[in-house]
């Protein structure tokens, strides 16, 4: 149970964590930047296709380097990690029990250790909105209930209720009707 509270403490963490600054950076009124500086060498060190997933199957000693690694290598390099780590909160996934994308637990972690935001190029972009699962993400999609109904709801979203929803239903501000469309900041 220590666990438990502890994966759910780490995912509200993450999310109340992020934060976004555009200092130092000149716009001409109407948030788009005026010729931003991009000189200089770049490097990758962090990456959120999937919120969260990163926070709970990624084991801290292998943080970096998951961070670093290029999408369509991070399956072979981390799938064994993030089903040892599944299969340690959710043992329904160790009795060949299925989530309701059909999937058991080599085939879940094997989709979620591919860190990227898929998007449906036709028909509906959500995250889950009842018929349609993680073909990309509006705003508004409840994407830590969903991932915790994948983790631990099986194959109906049924199973162990009291994990499968984080109990946050909203944003806690609208979000705008035009570009840039994200809730002003407190």
């Amino acid at each position: 149970m220590k666990s438990i509270k502890l994966i759910s403490g780490c995912l509200l963490s993450a999310l109340l964590l992020f934060s976004c600054s555009t200092n130092n950076v000149p716009t001409n009124g109407d948030g788009i930047y005026n010729n931003p500086n991009l000189s200089g060498t770049y490097m990758q060190e962090d990456q959120m296709g999937r919120p969260a997933v990163n926070t709970v199957f990624v084991s801290s000693s292998s943080k970096d380097g998951f961070n670093t690694t290029v999408p369509s290598n991070q399956s072979a390099a981390f799938q064994s990690m993030f089903e040892t780590n599944l299969l340690a909160l959710s043992p329904a996934y160790a009795n060949g029990g299925l989530n309701a994308l059909g999937q058991d637990a080599a085939a879940f972690t094997g989709l979620l250790a591919t860190d990227v935001l898929n998007v449906s190029l036709e028909g509906t972009t959500t995250f889950f909105d009842g018929t349609n699962i993680l073909t990309g993400r509006a705003l508004a999609d409840d994407v830590i209930t969903v991932e915790l109904l994948l983790i631990f709801g099986g194959e109906d979203f049924s199973e162990n209720p009291t994990l499968s929803n984080d109990n946050v239903n909203e944003n806690d501000k609208p979000f705008l009707a035009s570009f840039p469309y994200l809730a002003s900041p407190w």
